[in-house]
């Protein structure tokens, strides 16, 4: 949960990115070098549906024909550029929302998720744009580093080290997120809001919208007691750096579907920084 000064303030920083870029990238997107992807017309998706999870051979096709753009592509843009980037990020488990080739942010929440495992530093000068080493780490990317190898076949994993929750099934990623955990202290609130680290376990789930002493969750997933959850907050994206009172926030789009994921009770959540 964030605190409300920074809320605000985040969601004024991606709202005046949003429309001052949208000309711009409306302007780019029309001159836009289109690319062609072996099979892609036919296993593409319909426009505003979210991405087929591609696995195994599929995904390797993925990883041989992904070609970077020429123009830095950026929150605001739209085109076929920005679909394809959409459906790579899809078929390496990154979920960028629905893939209709309009970078927002879910796509940039995707985007987060991909540079933070390959180690490059997200900040407020980057924080919109996918930027050229980006770029050419998608074509060969790195693999999340894996914290508990014998944790389970279905388990969940927490870094707080670079802000990533990557779900496992059949010990074969299934969903890498951008997460926002504990800020350790807050304006106004002091310190002490850290994410505990430890082995812990998936406990409940409560749909929708649900009231606590520090704020609201959205369909949060407690692994202690009810107090502790990986969860959705606001309509707003999560923020890059760590900001909550101790919870993992995810995505709001991640936040609709996670609990559909994962075993309740019973799933395995690892948390290490």
């Amino acid at each position: 949960m964030r605190h409300a000064a920074w809320r605000l303030l985040f969601s004024w920083r991606g709202l005046f990115s949003w429309r001052g870029l949208s000309g711009l990238g409306a302007l780019i997107a029309a001159g836009a070098l289109i690319l062609s992807q072996a099979g892609a017309a036919a296993a593409s998706p319909a426009a505003g549906t979210h991405a087929p999870a591609l696995a195994g051979p599929a995904r390797a096709a993925a990883a041989a024909v992904y070609v970077p753009p020429k123009r830095i592509l950026r929150l605001g843009m739209h085109g076929p550029a920005v679909r394809r980037l959409q459906l790579r990020l899809a078929a390496l488990k990154y979920d960028p929302g629905a893939v209709d080739g309009k970078f927002g942010l879910e796509t940039l929440e995707a985007v987060w998720a991909f540079k933070e495992v390959q180690g490059y530093p997200v900040n407020f000068a980057n924080e919109d744009v996918v930027s050229r080493a980006t770029e050419r780490a998608l074509v060969h990317p790195r693999s999340p580093r894996v914290l508990v190898p014998r944790g389970g076949r279905m388990r969940i994993e927490v870094n707080l080290n670079n802000e990533v929750l990557v779900l496992y099934n059949r010990n074969t990623p299934e969903l890498i997120s951008h997460v926002s955990t504990g800020a350790g202290c807050l304006p106004g609130q002091g310190c002490g809001w850290n994410t505990p680290t430890g082995n812990f376990h998936t406990l409940s789930f409560l749909p929708g919208w649900v009231h606590v002493p520090l704020g609201e969750m959205y369909n949060p997933v407690f692994f202690i007691g009810t107090k502790y959850a990986i969860h959705g907050e606001y309509n707003t994206s999560v923020p890059f750096y760590p900001d909550s009172h101790g919870c993992v926030r995810i995505p709001m789009d991640i936040a609709n579907f996670f609990h559909k994921l994962v075993k309740i009770p019973g799933t395995p959540v690892y948390i290490r920084g």
